[in-house]
């Protein structure tokens, strides 16, 4: 995956979450699309934050 495919604020909220960043690295190709895609939709910081939140909570806890 392409660092210059990640929106800037996506970018940014995993710069801030060591966890979320490792996570998503590990993430199949397919599951970083979905998820880029995800972030392309935001319209605010906290939807971010909770985008990104998302990816460093605990496997049973992501619904």
């Amino acid at each position: 995956m392409d660092t210059h495919d990640l929106p800037l604020g996506f970018g940014f909220a995993l710069v801030q979450n060591p966890d979320a960043m490792q996570r998503f690295a590990k993430l199949s190709e397919a599951r970083q699309a979905a998820i880029l895609r995800q972030a392309q939709a935001v319209t605010s910081k906290a939807e971010m934050q909770a985008l990104v939140n998302g990816l460093s909570a605990p496997p049973d806890a992501q619904g």
